[in-house]
């Protein structure tokens, strides 16, 4: 089975923008392993006609697989260029969300991840590569047993890292609401990266872990959190910085850590940060200015949820859950290479809903030329029958 469309298949129902918004993935496509059939039953849905379902359910703001499904009955362009020859049940759809093609996604989601860091800008150079860490819980149903958190409540977590220099994600791992979050902080950055968190990763112990791993990392502590000086390095008086030093962190003989680490406290808003670190070649206000970026996962987590509608549930697995919010961010970065390529912008709102109103434009303009088309022939062909009788 082939796994790539001719985009032009139905020229009456072709979209220029949605092809150029989906052009990377077909780079990726020859090198992914291909998804196959568990038995004789032939897929009811290819691994390609389900990620453009899925992309088209995160453009369109769809806010469930039931709507999902209606539109790629009755829109002649879902119809014609997402949906499977003949159409795709609801059962056939759930069966290619929660039972197979978790490693085909991921794989498009890597491909596609790294042609973005190759075509996007590079931010913040002078910072160094620097990966924000955080989780994000996603609400899930009391029948989704899997969703562990507290009693009466079910969720599930994204652990995320997101590239600060290129504002896109970089990798995810998924567990249950109660999955702890430090663990996969040694999985997620890579030699030379720089590891933002907030408050929550704070752990002395991994501290220690981190720099025997040769990770590097930049995390909020506690204000009272117990310090022993090694070294202070001296600050300007103008500077939002107002500490730097190299210390211990913890109570000797109980939380101590054993390596030392760089400690920088600034101010901004009456507001103080103390960031512990093992970068010692940047100055204090780099240290800042870099902890500042951090806010930039936050404001992703929200955008993503709010515009791309990724925690809207279509699935109750565990294996569907990660297909969607996979998916989700596959969207994003498809997103974050076409407004570069088109607009050398940043993703934005503005920029979804415009190129939502350019598919239907060119889906009109396309049909209308067809049609034209069309009529000019037959117009053709009725001219040369008149001639052919006026002759006799």
């Amino acid at each position: 089975m082939p796994r790539t469309f001719d985009p032009r298949k139905n020229a009456k129902n072709y979209a220029l923008s949605f092809d150029k918004l989906y052009n990377p993935i077909r780079s990726a496509m020859p090198t992914m392993p291909p998804l196959e059939s568990r038995g004789n039953r032939p897929l009811q849905m290819s691994f390609e006609e389900h990620l453009k379902a899925l992309i088209f359910f995160h453009i369109q703001e769809h806010t469930s697989a039931q709507h999902l499904l209606q539109v790629l009955e009755e829109d002649e362009f879902a119809r014609s260029e997402i949906a499977p020859k003949g159409g795709i049940k609801k059962s056939s759809f759930s069966e290619a969300t929660n039972t197979r093609g978790l490693d085909q996604f991921m794989f498009i989601f890597e491909e596609v991840q790294k042609q973005a860091a190759h075509v996007l800008p590079n931010y913040h150079p002078k910072l160094g590569n620097l990966v924000a860490i955080d989780g994000s819980f996603i609400d899930a149903t009391l029948s989704m047993q899997w969703a562990d958190y507290r009693k009466g409540a079910k969720k599930a977590k994204a652990h995320i890292g997101f590239d600060l220099n290129r504002g896109i994600p970089r990798k995810i791992f998924f567990t249950n609401g109660n999955g702890a979050e430090r663990p996969f902080v040694s999985q997620i950055l890579s030699p030379r990266e720089t590891g933002v968190m907030d408050r929550g990763y704070q752990c002395h112990e991994k501290f220690d872990l981190w720099q025997e791993e040769e990770k590097l990392f930049m995390c909020r502590i506690k204000a009272k959190t117990v310090k022993t000086v090694i070294e202070s390095h001296p600050v300007a008086p103008s500077s939002i910085v107002f500490y730097d030093a190299v210390v211990l962190l913890g109570t000797a003989g109980t939380s101590q850590t054993k390596k030392p680490l760089r400690l920088v406290g600034y101010e901004v808003d009456n507001v103080k940060y103390w960031i512990a670190t093992n970068r010692y070649d940047l100055s204090a206000e780099q240290i800042a200015a870099a902890y500042k970026l951090r806010w930039d996962i936050e404001n992703f987590f929200a955008w993503w949820k709010r515009h791309l509608k990724v925690y809207h549930l279509i699935a109750r697995s565990k294996h569907g859950l990660m297909v969607q919010i996979l998916a989700g961010l596959i969207t994003y970065l498809l997103l974050a290479i076409y407004c570069h390529e088109h607009h050398n912008e940043k993703v934005s709102i503005k920029r979804v809903r415009q190129l939502r109103t350019q598919i239907q434009n060119e889906l009109r303009n396309s049909a209308f030329s067809t049609d034209s088309n069309a009529e000019s022939l037959q117009n053709l062909k009725e001219q040369n029958d008149w001639h052919l009788y006026a002759k006799t």
